[in-house]
């Protein structure tokens, strides 16, 4: 009887053993999934609360840099004196030089235009000029060569090419560019001093007709000069760059030069070596590299040499 009471005492004591063990495990798992649960409810807001907090935080950030860099440009002051070919003067006058100011309203820019040899002497003569754009490289190479431009500062920016005009009305009588020996009187850029001259010169010499050319020719100082005397009707025929005809419906273009008889009419720009403002030539000559500032020469009739 002894031992029957001990066997069912044993047995009562594991039975409530195991069921507190289940128990035990069931309210473990109940634990732990609470303890996820809760752990995903509240890493999730946290996370979309970072991305919210990252957001406003890179805006102030934006605003600052481009605050910044304006502050940067407006603080660049000085002076800047340049020297361009004739055949710039309308586009850097009426475009180029607004936008420069704008974005740089503390240099005061200066410019002096005519043909590019002659501009060339005023440098040769000490002329206080910070940036050379000139309308051919010869005028740049020999200052390079006297030791006024270094090699490393000049930039082929653009290209033009030169083309034959008659006055408005009168464009019947030619069709071709060789149909120049067909006018009474014409007009040519200096070849001595005006690059539009010497390209003029050394197509007409290609294509055989220089002399005979010479021979009926006024010779103008400038491109601006050869260009207004075809439109006020003083010369029969002209030979000027394509973005000096564009300027004035007075004159008609009637061909380009042949591509084989002439090389690339290619304007450079160059830093001088002892300007008096190379922090303002430099970013004047940066600025003109730009995609928008091209974009306005090519407007005006140039096409981009980079």
């Amino acid at each position: 009887m002894k031992k029957k009471l001990v066997s069912i005492m044993t047995a009562a004591v594991m039975t409530a053993v195991l069921l507190a063990g289940c128990g035990s495990t069931e309210s473990a798992d109940t634990t732990e999934d609470t303890a996820v649960q809760a752990t995903e409810t509240e890493t999730e807001p946290a996370a979309e609360e970072t991305e919210e907090e990252a957001v406003i935080e890179e805006t102030p950030e934006t605003e600052e840099a481009v605050s910044e860099e304006a502050s940067s440009e407006e603080s660049i002051s000085g002076e800047l004196m340049i020297a361009a070919a004739a055949s710039l003067e309308n586009c850097l006058t009426t475009d180029v030089l607004p936008m420069f100011n704008e974005k740089y309203p503390n240099i005061t820019v200066t410019g002096s235009y005519d043909s590019s040899g002659k501009l060339q002497t005023q440098i040769e003569e000490g002329a206080p000029v910070d940036v050379f754009f000139s309308a051919s490289t010869k005028q740049t190479t020999a200052l390079t060569e006297e030791g006024l431009i270094e090699e490393t500062d000049i930039v082929n920016l653009l290209e033009n090419k030169i083309v034959l005009i008659v006055p408005e009305g009168s464009e019947s009588e030619y069709s071709t560019f060789t149909d120049i020996v067909n006018a009474d009187t014409i007009a040519v850029g200096d070849p001595e001093s005006v690059p539009a001259g010497q390209y003029a010169q050394e197509s007409l010499t290609n294509l055989g007709l220089w002399d005979e050319v010479l021979a009926k020719a006024s010779l103008g100082t400038n491109v601006t000069q050869v260009l207004n005397w075809v439109a006020e009707g003083s010369a029969d025929a002209g030979i000027v760059y394509a973005t000096d005809a564009a300027q004035t419906d007075k004159v008609v273009v009637i061909d380009a030069a042949p591509a084989d008889s002439v090389k690339a009419a290619v304007y450079p720009v160059a830093l001088l070596k002892d300007c008096q403002n190379p922090e303002t030539a430099k970013v004047f000559i940066e600025f003109l590299q730009s995609p928008e500032v091209i974009a306005v020469f090519e407007a005006n009739g140039f096409t981009s040499a980079l």
